[in-house]
């Protein structure tokens, strides 16, 4: 008798990256996280994450994946308020493919480099992107694969090959991954607001709030605390006991809440290895 062989029809997740390295720290606008694949490139579901997570057709990012290009965010009223993303195909090959964005100052200044210079859009916008960035970054970008030692690289990523295309990430996206230093240490990934709020067991608009504007949020006894570093937020959870001793800190020594958590946190041993492990695995 033959077993019939049930067809799962759960969705393959997409995997986007498995090289990432973490330059949010660094002055704005040159604060990225660097997102890079070594294996081939699924062009359908890069896209399809792309588009949702920039707000563009999809159509038009197939095209950007493709052949390379910019697109300006089209005007309200006339008035562009969302700056542009570009794409960027190395025409010798050597490089691998680059994708990112410019804000409204950056895509002004790009504009003009394009005028006085008689540039395409496309190369004053990579101009004016990479003047931005950290110094070691710009020096890994001049190297073939970052300058990665393979020979130290997870086997699963080494056999891939080259890096195939970065996109240079700010956002908090479903598709993206970062980190949340909980009570007990742990380190737990979320990517999305919708899993982080589930995570937390808040609603949406609440984690929508505190990941853009960052602050404090009580949760269950506990409180969740969100510092924002160049528009890169940073979140912790605190327990009921480490919240009580925080407040304390902010009547007894006049601190501000966020302070008083910092300084709780950082004499908590779990929440230090927690600190330490994410540290570590994010240091460029």
């Amino acid at each position: 008798m033959f077993k019939i062989k049930r067809k799962n029809e759960k969705p393959k997740r997409t995997v986007l990256y498995n090289i990432v390295e973490d330059y949010s720290e660094f002055d704005a606008p040159g604060n990225v996280t660097v997102c890079a694949m070594t294996e081939t490139e699924d062009l359908s579901g890069h896209a399809k994450i792309l588009s949702e997570s920039y707000d563009i057709p999809l159509e038009t990012v197939t095209t950007l994946l493709t052949q390379g290009g910019t697109y300006v965010y089209p005007g309200v009223g006339g008035i562009v308020t969302r700056g542009l993303f570009a794409c960027w195909i190395d025409p010798s090959t050597r490089a691998p493919k680059q994708t990112w964005t410019l804000d409204l100052m950056q895509l002004a200044e790009a504009e003009q480099v394009a005028r006085t210079k008689a540039l395409p859009l496309l190369d004053a916008a990579l101009e004016v992107f990479r003047k931005t960035l950290p110094g070691e970054l710009t020096t890994k970008l001049e190297q073939k694969n970052l300058g990665l030692d393979y020979r130290t690289l997870d086997r699963a990523v080494a056999r891939g090959g080259d890096v195939k295309y970065i996109d240079f990430r700010k956002d908090w996206s479903p598709h993206f991954k970062r980190l949340c230093i909980m009570p007990d240490g742990r380190l737990v990934e979320t990517g999305g607001l919708h899993e982080f709020a589930e995570l937390h067991g808040i609603t949406v608009a609440q984690a929508k709030t505190l990941i853009e504007q960052g602050g404090t949020l009580d949760v269950s006894g506990e409180v969740l605390a969100c510092q924002v570093v160049n528009g890169q937020p940073a979140v912790a959870r605190f327990s009921a006991k480490n919240y009580a001793k925080a407040k304390e800190f902010v009547l007894s020594k006049g601190l501000h809440l966020m302070d008083a958590l910092s300084e709780v946190g950082y004499a908590d041993p779990a929440m230090m290895r927690g600190l330490a492990r994410k540290t570590l695995n994010t240091r460029p």
